[in-house]
C-alpha cells in the first residue's frame, strides 16, 4: 500500500478538502500512474455533492487522468516506465460478457468499474477513487497511451468529454460531406464541434445564447442558430444529418427533429435531472427519424479517439486550477463560467500537503 496526497468530500456539503488516501501496491498486470492533471466533470459535482443519491464518502473525484507510468506488474507487455497514459472513466468491468467481447466495456452487462465511487469488483469491494490524487493504480487493460505530442493537461478533458462526443459520430460513420449539429456549448458541445470538424462534417450549433455567437464560429461552426428564434428554427429545417445534443436541462425535442434530413438521428448526451417534454412520434415517424443515446466509449475506442484528435490537432479548450481552487471551481461549472473545461494540476496537492 502507497499513501498518497488527494482532495476528497466527505459529505454533501463538505466541499473538497486535502487528505490522504491508500493506494494498493501494483499486482502482476497493474500500471501505477504518478498522475500529472486532471480534467474536472460536472459528473464530478454530482457525486460530490450526492445529487444523484448514493455516494460514498469519503470520495476523490477524477475520471480524466493523465500521468507517467512509474511501476508495472511483471505481467505487463503494454506500458513502461515513463509512458505518458491517461485512465478515463472506468477501471475495470466484468470482463466476459457479450459487451466486453466486443470492446464495449461501458455497456458491461454486470456494470463497468467506476474510476471513483463504485465498489471495485477485484479488490474486496473497496470504493474506488478517483483522480484528484497524486497517483493511482489501474489494471493495464483500463489504461490508455497519451500522444507525446499532446499538451498533456488539455488532453485530460478528451478522457470523458472527447470520447463522449466522438463514440456517436464515429458510430453515425460522420465524414466528409456530412451536416452535423450540436446543441449546447459547453464542455461537451466545444469537443463535439472540434470533432465534428476535423471528421469534415460541416456544423451547426444551436444555442439559446446570441452571446455564444462568436464563440461557436471561433471553434469551427459554420452555421450558429439561435434555438429561441422560430424563423431561424424554421430556415434550418431538413439540413442536418446527425445531431449532438448536449444539454442537460429539459429542453424540447420537437424543434431539433425537424431541422434532420432523412434517416437522421439525434443523439442524446446531456442527461436532464428533471422530465423531458414529451417528443411528438409523428416527427421520427414521417423521417424515419433515430433518437438515441450514447455513453463514453470502451478502451479501443478511446484509444483510437486520442489517436485521432493527436493527428487533427483537437484538445480542450481550458483553464488551469489548484486543489485550493477547486470548491471555487465547482460552483463556476454549476454557474456555467468555464470556457470550457476546468482542469487540475496535481502538482499542488504536494504544495498543499
Amino acid at each position: 500500500m502507497t499513501t498518497v496526497h488527494a482532495y476528497a468530500a466527505t459529505s454533501p456539503s463538505s466541499g473538497l478538502g486535502l487528505t490522504t488516501i491508500e493506494r494498493r501496491s501494483p499486482e502482476h498486470d497493474d500500471v501505477e500512474i504518478a498522475i500529472d492533471f486532471c480534467g474536472l466533470c460536472h459528473s464530478d459535482v454530482h457525486a460530490a455533492r450526492s445529487e444523484w443519491g448514493s455516494t460514498r464518502y469519503p470520495l476523490v473525484p477524477g475520471h480524466e487522468i493523465v500521468g507517467r507510468v512509474t511501476r508495472v506488474g511483471d505481467s505487463v507487455t503494454g506500458f513502461a516506465l515513463g509512458d505518458r497514459v491517461g485512465v478515463g472513466c472506468m477501471v475495470d468491468s466484468c470482463r466476459d460478457c457479450e459487451s466486453c467481447a466486443e470492446g464495449l466495456e461501458q455497456y458491461c452487462l454486470v456494470g463497468m468499474t467506476g474510476t471513483y465511487g463504485t465498489p471495485d469488483r477485484r479488490h474486496d469491494g473497496e470504493t474506488t477513487q478517483g483522480g484528484y490524487a497524486t497517483s493511482i493504480v489501474v489494471n493495464e487493460g483500463y489504461v490508455l497511451s497519451i500522444p507525446e505530442g499532446m499538451d498533456p493537461a488539455a488532453a485530460a478533458p478528451l478522457l470523458c468529454a472527447g470520447i463522449t462526443t466522438f463514440s456517436p459520430l464515429n458510430h453515425f460513420e460522420v465524414e466528409k460531406g456530412d451536416a452535423v449539429g450540436v446543441v449546447g456549448l459547453g464542455g461537451l458541445g466545444h469537443m463535439a464541434v472540434k470533432i465534428a470538424k476535423a471528421m469534415g462534417a460541416e456544423v451547426t450549433v444551436f444555442t439559446t445564447s446570441p452571446g455564444k455567437v462568436d464563440a461557436a464560429r471561433e471553434l469551427g461552426a459554420d452555421n450558429v442558430v439561435i434555438s429561441k428564434d422560430p424563423d431561424a428554427m424554421a430556415a434550418a429545417a431538413g439540413t442536418l444529418d446527425v445531431i449532438i445534443d448536449t444539454v442537460a436541462a429539459p429542453h424540447d425535442l420537437n424543434p431539433l427533429f425537424r431541422t434532420l434530413r432523412l434517416d437522421g438521428a439525434l443523439f442524446q448526451l446531456g442527461l436532464p435531472a428533471d422530465p423531458m417534454p414529451a417528443v411528438n412520434p409523428g416527427l421520427l415517424i414521417r423521417k424515419r427519424l433515430a433518437y438515441t443515446g450514447s455513453l463514453i466509449g470502451g478502451i479501443e475506442e478511446t484509444q483510437e479517439m486520442l489517436d485521432f484528435c493527436d493527428e487533427h490537432g483537437v484538445v480542450s479548450d481550458i483553464e488551469i486550477v489548484t486543489g485550493d481552487q477547486l470548491n471555487v471551481a465547482y460552483d463556476r461549472m454549476v454557474a456555467g463560467d468555464v470556457k470550457y473545461r476546468f482542469v487540475l494540476d496535481v502538482s499542488s496537492l504536494k504544495e498543499d500537503a
